[in-house]
């Protein structure tokens, strides 16, 4: 999928379930760049000047996805729609799975973590720490070893290793269930047991593409949640 372009998997007069592609914010403080918020905005517009209602859309955002980050995502299109997802969203009713191809195997195949993390928004970075550090946020997400020929990505021979690295390091992809949704939480989590992200320029720059260019190989590939008018259950995957 382009950059900037929609993908839309569901529509109704509630919600937008889409998928934002790599490369594409959220949101984005600048008016030059196209973010989701800034497209599906649009979508909806446009939709609506068939209809004659001229009012500026509503849309909120009701979590998010970093930028190199590909994956599903609900948007709400009604203050009650927002208010019911951030509500079951905060109570951890959201099922949010996501794969990763890791620069090398986890100790264990599979396991929880759990750690504090701290946000430095001057850098735009985030980092583990001690318990009762100052505007620490507790992080919990579970992984488990994909098997061979589940995969979602394919370790191609553009992705290379540092020289020197040890003979054991291998490209790994996990499934992860993630509990709780910190600022760059997968990222910081799985590098710290030693396991970063292939194509992760801030917690893993050893890792590299021929070509040049730097891709976070993780995705949001599941998405589960309630639905706030009907209350059925949602599910979304690619």
């Amino acid at each position: 999928m382009r950059p900037n372009s929609l993908d839309i998997l569901y529509e109704d007069n509630e919600i937008i379930v889409c998928i934002k592609p790599s490369g594409t914010a959220t949101q984005s403080r600048s008016i030059k760049a196209l973010d989701m918020e800034s497209l599906l905005k649009n979508h909806i517009a446009r939709n609506r000047a068939l209809t004659a209602l001229p009012q500026e859309p509503y849309l909120a955002v009701i979590h998010r996805l970093d930028q190199p980050v590909q994956g599903i995502m609900v948007f709400a299109k009604t203050p009650a729609a927002a208010k019911f997802l951030n509500k079951e969203l905060k109570e951890g009713g959201f099922g949010k799975h996501y794969r990763a191809l890791v620069s090398s195997p986890p100790r264990k195949p599979s396991g929880t973590l759990e750690n504090y993390i701290l946000e430095n928004k001057q850098n735009n970075t985030s980092s583990i720490c001690q318990k009762g550090t100052p505007k620490a946020r507790y992080a919990n997400l579970s992984y488990k070893t994909v098997l061979e020929g589940q995969q979602y990505f394919k370790a191609s021979q553009d992705i290379l290793s540092p020289q020197g690295a040890h003979p054991s390091s291998a490209p790994t992809e996990l499934d992860i269930r993630l509990h709780t949704g910190r600022h760059h939480q997968i990222r910081i989590q799985l590098a710290g047991i030693g396991c970063p992200i292939i194509g992760d320029t801030k917690y893993n720059p050893a890792f590299f593409h021929t070509s040049g260019r730097q891709e976070l190989k993780l995705c949001s590939y599941c998405l589960e949640f309630t639905h706030p008018k009907t209350k059925k259950k949602m599910l979304f995957s690619l």
